[in-house]
């Protein structure tokens, strides 16, 4: 077997194999001979059909192939050979493919490129100083009891955060418009679930009244035919509520686990989970910091086979949230490669700068750290026992959490070699720097 490599350009190379003709024809005349005892066809006896005949019929698929099973072994052993580690999937193309000739083909493709790592020690972390103080404690059980309140009917005007039952009407140049009619609607004050103003004008009214309100539709709005619109609501309200906040119970305790103990071992689980809540948002937002430092001091090409794999994977993502995509619908002109383009260039450069620093201080997985965000992740469950045998018997969850270990530990290694500052926050301003992505 001959062996050629040819740089194409940046990390495109172009393999060029030759195959002698004695590895591809006796082959082809062994399986044609053995094809004539079992192919039947009219005019001859089962078993009786002459090597001619079969091959004539079936010798082009057959050459075939036995051609694309000598081709797939001879690509890998010549991309071992050539000491090459391909980013994809090659593009293959037989070059010379004739009876009693030596075959050639070619086989393009994308290597791994040659990671340099950045100089750890010029990046500046700032790492989160945060105390969870008795305030954020109140806050955090009045946004627990919210979450379990019930509205009352009050005789007042409404004010935000007062929840009214509205019945409203919506017109255009006197014509009242699609989609801008509801009646007994229940509407939170403040919670912007309409569009700009219309909450703001219904402050201050009272049960029974009714009121005009003018109003311009968003340029960006969704409907075309409403976008930048001039429009008038008629509002009528027909009940305003205000929020009672859960009361601090043994009932309402034991919504959230609290068995016993009353608000004194209530307050200490809430605090318990608001201190894991905050660890973890540490840990997020001094990670976010390194992963985007990593990202901006990386100099290498990205293969853009791992960049169109992982524009497929976040697209896929992306179509699962929105639900049943019609067939008709054209999903990579519905989710276009530039929506993810950038997201999946950080990406893929970051798996790879990652893999580089693990292999360079050839890391494993902590056993001691896995265990322990096995018991972290399994504290935030009732039935947590159950949690910690899913992830001993479950190889594939447990990988994942292997994978995070691993990460974090990248991290650290790189925390140890940089200038970490320490930036001191209240608890929700940290929380609220917490991006979804993170």
């Amino acid at each position: 077997m001959q062996v050629s490599v040819e740089t194409i350009s940046g990390l495109e190379r172009r393999l060029t194999v030759g195959i002698p003709a004695a590895e591809i024809d006796p082959e082809v005349d062994k399986r044609i001979k053995e094809a004539t005892g079992k192919v039947k066809i009219n005019g001859f006896r089962a078993g009786k059909v002459p090597f001619k005949v079969v091959k004539q019929r079936f010798g082009e698929g057959i050459r075939h192939e036995v051609l694309g099973e000598v081709i797939n072994k001879s690509y890998y052993e010549a991309i071992r050979k050539q000491e090459l580690k391909p980013a994809g999937a090659p593009s293959i193309d037989t070059t010379k493919n004739l009876e009693g000739q030596d075959v050639e083909f070619t086989a393009t493709f994308e290597i791994y490129p040659e990671v340099p790592l950045a100089d750890f020690s010029k990046f500046t972390i700032k790492r989160p100083v945060v105390e969870i103080t008795e305030q954020d404690q109140n806050d955090m059980i009045d946004k627990l009891r919210r979450q379990h309140a019930s509205w009352k009917p009050v005789d007042r005007a409404c004010a935000d955060g007062d929840q009214v039952n509205i019945t409203y009407c919506g017109r255009k140049d006197g014509v009242e418009f699609e989609g801008g009619k509801a009646e007994q609607q229940n509407l939170v004050l403040g919670s912007k679930s309409m569009i700009p103003g219309f909450e703001d004008g219904i402050v201050g009214m009272k049960r029974d009244e009714e009121k005009v309100i003018p109003l311009t539709f968003p340029d960006d709005y969704q409907n075309e035919s409403l976008k930048g619109a001039e429009v008038e609501f008629t509002i009528f309200v027909n009940e305003v509520s205000e929020q009672e906040l859960s009361e601090l119970n043994d009932e309402f305790f034991k919504e959230y686990g609290v068995e016993e103990g009353g608000e004194p071992a209530f307050r200490e689980e809430v605090k318990k989970n608001m201190q894991r809540e905050l660890e973890q948002a540490e840990k997020s937002k001094i990670k976010s910091q390194v992963m985007d430092q990593l990202y901006q001091a990386q100099q290498f090409d990205l293969p853009s086979a791992l960049i169109d794999g992982e524009i497929k994977r976040l697209r896929e993502q992306m179509a699962s949230q929105f639900g049943q995509i019609p067939k008709n619908v054209d999903i990579n002109a519905l989710l276009p490669n530039d929506m993810f383009a950038e997201q999946a260039k950080k990406r893929v450069a970051l798996g790879l700068i990652v893999n580089e620093v693990i292999q360079s201080q050839t890391l494993l997985p902590d056993e001691e750290k896995v265990k322990q965000a096995i018991d972290e992740m399994a504290a935030s469950y009732s039935e947590s026992d159950a949690v910690k045998r899913y992830y001993s018997t479950n190889q594939e969850a447990r990988a994942n959490i292997e994978a995070m270990v691993l990460e974090q530990q990248v991290v650290d290694h790189i925390l140890s070699s940089s200038q970490v500052d320490d930036e001191k926050l209240s608890y929700q301003e940290l929380l609220q720097q917490q991006s979804p992505q993170q």
